[in-house]
């Protein structure tokens, strides 16, 4: 029986770094991402992360044995390269909580960062802390009742560590988000004294002074891991690995923000750092992310279940380039800038060895839409146009709610899912609209627009 990988073995680290960052979501992009920038900063051996799981201790239970060591596969157009990273060096489950509260107590702690996906936020329409949740709810009144007690949602569990870090006298550290939300660093801190006023509003001054919120762009395809992922690495390295990561060679990392305890130099890993996250942002998500969720629902109508198989469809690329027409107009980049990431993004998707489902992609489209389409949508309806490649993105997403494509996983989408059934195409698109945004479904012209291209978009039937 082969050997599982863990430290110590032939190729491996006998030591791991001590713990100096703190990540909250330890899912295969942070692993592909954050870790492996880490790996390849030259001062590396100082900067050990410790990961934690969101609600399910899956990974914990996978990396754990393996010392949190795991392979990086990166699946380039000739071929596949193999490494071990080592950057991760304690796994735990999120109920593991006095572990994590004993992690922000120590002074040596310098960054938590986190990857839970834009619903992890658990903002209000206001862009505020949404204390109405059922989770978040509980959490207040948990830490009212007790600093210590084990809380679930994002916001909260930043709260309790910076409470835990108050009470030890531990000192100053950076909070750096690294989830696909604009200006993500500003929306943290948001929440975090939002929590802080709702649960003890000492602590607000608090966060001011010892607290720093970076902000950051992150990008780097990273498909769901895979049975011939894992019997590769067997074969490559002559290990065992539980829980390998799949990737593209295409990798991107542009921060902003302070760390006044200290960082990995990831500048000399390829970090950007610079003084303004926000042009790298619209240009990513508007662009990338953007035509990522179109392909997910008017691919996946279509028949298609990767986003290579989607991309080689003349009309998901034609729909896929009007949008990116429509969105760089608003972008306030040089035409010759986005040309060229346009054709690299191309390359990128067309790549058939990174199999990024669709349905992965689909996820929680209500958190997404608002951030990724809709403001392209917006400012091309300012500008007194109607934009197609818009409405096929929102057409797609109505589709997919009435159950054609990709199966609906979205803990936001039951008002939008409720409406997009309530009857025929034609009729529902307002209702739907309205959920993403108030007033989009008085829009005429984008209502017309959504209701043709969600004729447009369905094979013809035999085909």
């Amino acid at each position: 029986m082969t050997q599982r990988l863990c430290r110590g073995l032939p190729g491996t680290p006998e030591t791991a770094a001590p713990v100096r960052i703190v990540h909250l979501g330890v899912g295969n992009f942070h692993r592909a991402h954050q870790a492996w920038y880490t790996q390849h900063a030259p001062d590396a051996a100082d900067w050990g992360i410790a990961a934690f799981t969101g609600r399910r201790p899956d990974q914990a239970e996978a990396l754990a044995p393996q010392g949190g060591l795991y392979s990086l596969i990166t699946k380039g157009a000739d071929g596949d390269q193999v490494e071990v990273i080592s950057s991760i060096v304690a796994v735990h489950a999120a109920s593991e909580h006095e572990t994590y509260l004993a992690y922000l107590a120590r002074p040596s702690t310098a960054v938590v960062s986190m990857t839970v996906t834009e619903h992890g936020y658990r903002r209000d329409a206001d862009g505020h802390l949404d204390t109405s949740a059922a989770d978040v709810a509980t959490d207040v009144a948990a830490l009212r009742a007790d600093p210590r007690a084990v809380v679930t949602s994002m916001p909260m569990r930043l709260l309790a560590g910076l409470l835990a870090r108050r009470e030890a006298g531990a000192g100053a550290l950076t909070i750096l988000p690294c989830d696909n939300l604009p200006d993500n660093g500003e929306v943290t801190r948001t929440l975090v004294l939002d929590a802080a006023r709702a649960v003890d509003a000492s602590l607000v001054g608090w966060v001011e002074e010892h607290v720093e919120f970076a902000t950051s762009m992150v990008d780097r395809i990273t498909p769901a891991t895979t049975d011939a992922d894992r019997e590769l690495v067997r074969e490559r390295i002559g290990y065992e690995d539980a829980s390998p990561v799949p990737t593209e060679p295409f990798a991107e990392w542009v921060v902003s923000g302070q760390f006044p305890a200290g960082r990995p130099a990831w500048e000399d890993a390829g970090v950007q750092f610079v003084a303004d996250v926000a042009p790298h942002e619209r240009r990513k998500l508007w662009l990338l992310n953007g035509s990522h969720s179109q392909l997910a629902y008017v691919g996946s109508v279509r028949g298609h279940e990767t986003i290579d198989a989607a991309i080689a469809d003349p009309a998901c690329r034609s729909w896929v380039e009007q949008f990116w027409d429509e969105a760089q107009r608003g972008l306030g980049l040089p035409e010759q800038e986005v040309a060229a990431y346009r054709a690299a993004l191309l390359d990128r998707y067309a790549n058939p060895r990174v199999r990024h489902l669709l349905a992965q992609i689909a996820m929680d489209g209500s958190q997404k839409l608002p951030v990724r389409t809709l403001p392209a949508v917006n400012a091309e309806r300012a500008a007194g146009r109607v934009p197609t490649g818009g409405a096929t993105t929102l057409a797609g997403w109505v589709l997919h709610l009435r159950g054609v494509g990709a199966p609906v996983n979205d803990a936001g989408a039951g008002p939008a899912q409720e409406a997009a059934n309530a009857g025929p195409v034609a009729e529902v698109v307002p209702a739907v609209l309205e959920t993403l945004q108030p007033g989009l479904g008085d829009d005429a012209d984008l209502v017309a627009a959504v209701v043709a291209q969600a004729e447009a978009i369905p094979l013809p039937q035999g085909h």
